[in-house]
């Protein structure tokens, strides 16, 4: 999801690189054989004319620390707000806002009638001994698990009560939980990442930036409340804590505990530190945030020419299939000489001791989990929960919410050819378990059903369990020969490679419509490589080129991508069959029909969909945001607002694809209902280099909380020196280095956002 421009090399985006040989057949083999068958100028924010922000991270240690946003023009002729404290309009929902421009600007762009303050940026301090952040490099080390980490992402919104605890429709005082995916390491020490070296013995030589970087990864949980009509974070709030790569976590289901997951660290298999890549993330119904471990894989080091003679062919197919080879990107493993507690050792993957006891060769076995954080008790330990499977989790999702009824997660494995997954509980839900924390999740976490979805060209689809013995799921597995169900779960791309799953275009965000229970997934991108013409089928149908810049440079594959969604057989989550459409396919409006197939015009195209989720406050109301590379020669990463339909409102379609060589292949798919700019249209255009990625909102969806991350991460480590030539100075402008940073969104005239 997130870039990473480690060591001052070229920008690399590790969700683009796959790790699927699996030779799983396309619908069209599935189908034949059932059938014989991706520049706020200054410090400005655009509101229809340039209104001025100011960013300020200092202040009262007991109050809420606002940044205050000039009010711009007003909304023209709108809907009259119902009174605060009333309930939300009944649907059917419309968009009330005008559609804002595409935007190739270092600033932020938002409809008139609409604020934004910059509420909480890279290296804000959470605890009242802790100075202003310097944006300079010079910033003390052992400050950063008091500071906001980088690259903001997934995030959730907790109304607080005043006695401190969950209060969902809470309007004006919450948690606001998120993730901190990655690091842009150009902007976070003086120049740039310190190296000595070369190939695999290239070294990090300053213990103290990677300290800074250990920090700067994980989870965020603040305080936030509003003065007036105005959002900011409390510093000094009792509740604030970073959870980050030195964070103690416990690991819990099938996998804790057993000798995959033994270390040096913790002997019994029980315990690791730390999370990291945190991208996506989810909910629980009892009120504690799941944060998703996505591409973790990269941080470690295993060099291959001497560690691969040290391993059984069994433990080099689940290597390869995770990626876990090389240097590590940002060279954590490298740091000389380590401490007793192995903290910079700890990265090392590599075979060196007599047992696994000895070293951390089962480093990432403890890595690529979906964790639970309970935001509402500060001295808690994280869980990590295997039951859900180790992947790339973008996300996890939670299903309808049903007293008696098993509760559900989907999940997205964010890499090209990777799945989509769900996991059902083998409990039932109790809604006297709200408020239980994180012994809730020990009940209904811990114990379940893992399936990944296979699509077929008839617009239906199948969960195949992962479980031992069922789904070529067994010992006698050709590619891999699976052990016990904590091998299936650490080892489930492998599993769901065995059961036949379908190869997705990098499965992202999942949302599920609370009106209709349908859940959405965004497929980000794919090209030639991972998907070339002869391998797409109905859920992954279009194969073409989209030139980009006046170069034209080919761009071949499906590099705008499409967000596909399905309904569960009667509602059930349960279920294991579900019928499926493509709800928009993401395109250039000036492409042709074959591959701008939703029809999107200038008001509401769009490229690489990736961030998603359903306001609660306006039910059926629908968020989509970009991570866009395909489409930024004209315009940044964008959020668009949505009022979707339902699966099967489009029909059947056949497209032509085309090759680089002309040849044409044609290709059946099930296409959505046009949305037109009625039920589709463009939000918040960002500044340069930006992903536009997480969203909350308060409990009377009157304020919406967004990320905006790394904007100006190509800034070349070579001119970091020189503030003129950074792509990006948001969000503070002048000649400051760019910063992550969450944004309040409001509506001057104190309505719904959006509706």
């Amino acid at each position: 999801m997130s870039t990473s421009q480690p060591l001052g090399m070229p920008s690399i985006d590790p969700d683009e690189v796959g790790h699927n040989p699996s030779a799983n057949p396309s619908f069209d083999e599935v189908v034949a054989a059932r059938m014989n068958r991706r520049r706020l100028l200054g410090f400005g924010v655009a509101s229809g004319g340039a209104a001025l922000i100011t960013a300020c991270g200092g202040g009262s240690n007991s109050t809420f620390l606002p940044a205050v946003g000039a009010s711009p023009a007003p909304l023209p002729a709108p809907a009259p707000a119902p009174a605060p404290g009333a309930a939300p309009a009944p649907a059917p929902l419309t968009l009330s806002f005008n559609p804002v421009a595409k935007s190739l600007e270092d600033r932020l762009v938002l409809p008139a009638g609409y604020t934004a303050t910059v509420m909480y940026r890279l290296g804000d301090p959470i605890s009242s001994d802790v100075p202003a952040y310097a944006n300079d490099g010079s910033d003390d080390p052992t400050t950063y698990d008091r500071r906001a980490g980088d690259h903001h992402d997934g995030m959730t919104y907790f109304g607080m009560g005043a006695g401190g605890t969950w209060a969902p429709s809470a309007t004006d005082r919450g948690l606001l939980v998120m993730n901190h995916e990655a690091i842009t390491p150009a902007f976070l020490h003086p120049a740039g990442q310190t190296t000595t070296g070369s190939g695999t013995a290239q070294v990090r030589t300053v213990p103290g930036e990677v300290l800074r970087e250990f920090y700067l990864h994980g989870v965020s949980v603040i305080e936030v409340g509003k003065t007036g009509s105005t959002w900011g974070y409390k510093r000094s709030s009792s509740f604030n804590r970073r959870v980050h790569t030195l964070t103690e976590m416990r690991l819990s289901g099938p996998a804790a505990r057993t000798d995959y997951v033994k270390t040096r660290y913790s002997t019994d298999g029980s315990r690791t530190r730390g999370t990291v890549n945190n991208c996506a993330n989810g909910t629980t119904p009892w009120g504690t945030y799941l944060t998703c471990e996505e591409n973790w894989a990269g941080y470690f080091r295993r060099v291959t020419a001497t560690d691969n003679a040290k391993r059984t062919a069994k433990e080099l197919t689940a290597l390869s299939r995770y990626g876990v080879a090389g240097n590590g990107r940002e060279l954590w493993a490298t740091v000389t000489p380590d401490t007793s507690d192995n903290l910079y050792g700890r990265w090392n993957a590599e075979v060196l001791g007599a047992s696994a006891t000895d070293d951390f060769r089962n480093g990432p076995n403890t890595y690529g989990w979906v964790v639970e954080i309970d935001p509402f008790n500060p001295l808690s330990t994280p869980r990590k929960r295997t039951a859900l499977g180790r992947f790339g989790h973008e996300g996890a999702c939670l299903g309808p919410v049903v007293a008696g009824k098993p509760l559900v997660w989907y999940m997205g494995d964010d890499s090209r050819n990777e799945y989509i997954y769900k996991f059902v509980s083998t409990r039932a839900w109790d809604p006297a378990d709200v408020g239980g924390g994180l012994a809730a999740g020990d009940k209904y976490m811990d114990d379940g059903r893992l399936y990944v979805a296979k699509f077929a060209a008839d617009g239906t689809g199948t969960w195949l369990e992962l479980k031992l013995g069922v789904n070529n799921i067994t010992a006698a597995n050709s590619t891999y020969a699976f052990a016990d169900a904590a091998d299936v779960v650490i080892n489930a791309r492998l599993a769901a490679d065995a059961a036949g799953a379908t190869r997705m275009d990098r499965p992202e965000w999942t949302a599920v419509n609370p009106v209709t229970g349908e859940v959405y997934v965004t497929l980000t991108n794919t090209n030639a490589t991972a998907r070339p013409i002869t391998a797409t089928d109905a859920a992954n149908p279009r194969f073409y080129n989209d030139p980009k810049g006046s170069a034209q440079t080919a761009q071949r594959g499906n590099p705008n991508g499409h967000v596909l969604r399905f309904s569960e057989a009667n509602g059930d989550v349960t279920s294991t069959t579900f019928k499926w459409d493509v709800y928009l396919f993401g395109a250039r409006s000036t492409a042709s029909a074959d591959i701008n197939l939703s029809q999107l015009g200038a008001d509401n195209d769009f490229s690489s969909p990736d961030g998603l989720w359903f306001s609660q406050a306006r039910p059926g109301l629908l968020w989509l945001q970009t991570d866009d590379g395909a489409y930024t020669d004209v315009t940044n990463c964008m959020m668009l607002a949505a009022l979707p339909g339902k699966v099967g409102d489009g029909g059947a379609k056949t497209i032509t694809n085309i090759a680089a060589d002309g040849s044409t292949r044609q290709q059946g798919t099930i296409v959505g209902k046009a949305p037109g700019t009625a039920a589709l249209r463009r939000f918040l255009v960002g500044p340069v280099e930006c992903e536009i990625t997480g969203i909350a909102e308060s409990g009377d969806g009157r304020a919406i909380f967004v990320n905006i991350q790394h904007p100006g991460e190509d800034t070349s480590v070579a001119n970091i020196g020189d503030p003129s030539k950074f792509t990006s100075h948001w969000p503070d402008g002048g000649s400051s280095r760019p910063r992550s940073a969450t944004i309040a969104i409001t509506r001057n005239d104190g309505g719904f956002i959006g509706t």
